[in-house]
């Protein structure tokens, strides 16, 4: 008989249940329409996220699309699809893409980074992306650390960081390219070497934190700031060539023709051989030629030659010639070209040239042919 009434409640039950659900479906049949399509819609997302793994974009597109046109508030959707339109050149639409995240998602912090970098980079939307980056740095997500059990500290740096860094370069791309009136460059100059500073106080081991930070201070004039920011990043990225360049440049333009010499046959190196010498290649060379020919015409040179000659010393290029190995055109590590060659290349002679107070007399680097901003 026990079993018998739990039986009958069940049923009873049951009934009430659907009773209830019928009749909320019909006072409140928007609300279940709603949630219908928020089922749906996360389908096509999740078969979307699917393509997208798989590599097939334009299927993504148009899952990501039927998906958002039921749940349109699927944040990540909208990034993810942002990022697609990214791919294909189409800029507006992942413009449109990422202001929908983040208008369901106003803290979505990648999504505001992924909108300034198209913004300024892509559209030359400078103060777009400018806004973009001081409202991450305004939403400070509190960061939490929980032992051995999750732990977002180094995560939300980084992006504070990136933040600053990516600010940086906006500041600097609308100093070139947006107003070249001396005042307003300069306004702008100082507010780039002002994020760039926050950014390599956060992104410690950066090369391109470094060296952005050095092309700042060089196209506003700081030769001092400029070869101490590209003597770090040379510390940092030995074998990116273009530190070394810049510093052969700024070298170059001060008169330290020795030491300009050096960088410049390490940045030679140091750029990729595709299919034979590209346009790049034969620039630095012609460069390479002209700081020779001046240094050749120098009391300097007739010494240096005599101490080379009574040390029997190489140059760098020498050094190097028969040990650099490249694959599909990169530069690789052979078995001659070993750590003593690494720290060749992260060892900046002209350092000490910096420590020593240099009068900043010519502000117009920034209109310098050969200077690679």
């Amino acid at each position: 008989r026990l079993t018998l009434n739990r039986r009958k409640f069940s049923k009873i039950f049951s009934i009430l249940l659907l009773l209830t659900i019928v009749v909320t479906a019909y006072f409140y049949t928007d609300w279940y329409v709603t949630q219908l399509n928020k089922v749906r819609g996360m389908y096509y997302v999740w078969r979307g996220d699917r393509a997208l793994r798989k590599y097939k974009f334009q299927n993504a597109i148009e899952l990501y699309q039927q998906g958002l046109m039921l749940f349109p508030g699927h944040y990540t959707a909208w990034f993810n699809l942002g990022n697609i339109y990214v791919l294909y050149e189409d800029y507006f639409s992942a413009i449109d893409a990422y202001e929908n995240a983040i208008s369901y998602n106003p803290n979505y912090v990648i999504a505001r980074m992924n909108y300034g970098i198209v913004s300024a980079e892509q559209l030359g939307d400078f103060d777009g992306a400018i806004d973009q980056y001081k409202t991450i740095l305004d939403i400070r997500n509190k960061p939490v650390y929980i032992p051995f059990v999750f732990n977002n500290l180094k995560s939300y740096k980084t992006n504070i960081g990136l933040a600053y860094y990516n600010m940086g370069i906006a500041y600097r791309q609308k100093a070139v390219y947006q107003d070249v009136r001396r005042m307003h460059t300069n306004e702008y100059l100082i507010k780039s070497i002002a994020a760039y500073k926050e950014a390599v106080e956060i992104l410690k081991n950066s090369y391109d934190a470094y060296y952005n930070l050095g092309l700042a201070y060089h196209l506003y004039g700081d030769t001092n700031n400029a070869g101490l920011a590209y003597c770090k990043a040379i510390e940092m990225g030995p074998l990116n060539y273009e530190a070394h360049y810049n510093l052969a440049i700024l070298l170059r333009n001060l008169k330290y023709y020795k030491e300009s010499i050096v960088e410049m046959q390490k940045a030679t190196l140091l750029l990729t051989e595709k299919e034979g010498r590209s346009n790049r290649q034969r620039y630095v060379f012609d460069v390479l030629n002209d700081i020779s020919r001046r240094y050749m015409e120098t009391k300097d040179h007739m010494n240096y030659m005599v101490e080379r000659n009574l040390s029997d010393t190489k140059t760098v290029s020498e050094i190097a010639a028969d040990s650099v190995t490249y694959v599909n055109g990169n530069l690789v590590l052979s078995d001659d070209f070993d750590k003593a060659m690494v720290e060749n290349f992260r060892t900046c002679a002209a350092h000490d040239i910096f420590t020593e107070e240099i009068h900043n007399e010519n502000k117009d680097v920034l209109y310098n042919e050969d200077f690679n901003p």
